[in-house]
């Protein structure tokens, strides 16, 4: 598929894509034209990387831990140095306290809709 393609279907912007294809973390296959061909799974690939950009890890460790996240069962990490595993201990904590902190929000977000539709809804205090 073309870039646009790829861009439309994940939602990413192409200059976006061509950042990514920089950094290495994905790899389009150049047809004779020399037009970028993505592959299907590109797709996924690239909502992955978005999904841990948005959670705040930078490229260079995402490009360190994909090959890890096609197979979560089969991780073979020959290169794990103790730094690049405090780093993802201190990522991954990172991500669980924001996750709180959304959970939290989320939850008082759906009270607080909960509480306008019953008053919405009531009667007696209209």
């Amino acid at each position: 598929m073309r870039i646009g393609e790829l861009s439309d279907r994940t939602g990413t912007p192409p200059r976006l894509l061509r950042y990514y294809e920089q950094q290495g973390l994905i790899t389009p296959e150049r047809a004779a034209n020399g037009y970028r061909d993505y592959d299907e799974h590109l797709v996924d690939r690239v909502v992955q990387i978005r999904g841990l950009l948005d959670a705040g890890l930078p490229t260079r460790i995402i490009k360190q831990i994909l090959p890890c996240l096609d197979k979560p069962r089969v991780i073979h990490f020959p290169d794990a140095t103790p730094d690049l595993i405090a780093t993802l201990e201190k990522e991954r904590d990172r991500m669980s306290d924001r996750i709180r902190c959304l959970t939290r929000n989320r939850d008082a977000i759906a009270e607080y809709l909960e509480a306008v539709r019953a008053t919405a809804l009531d009667p007696v205090s209209a």
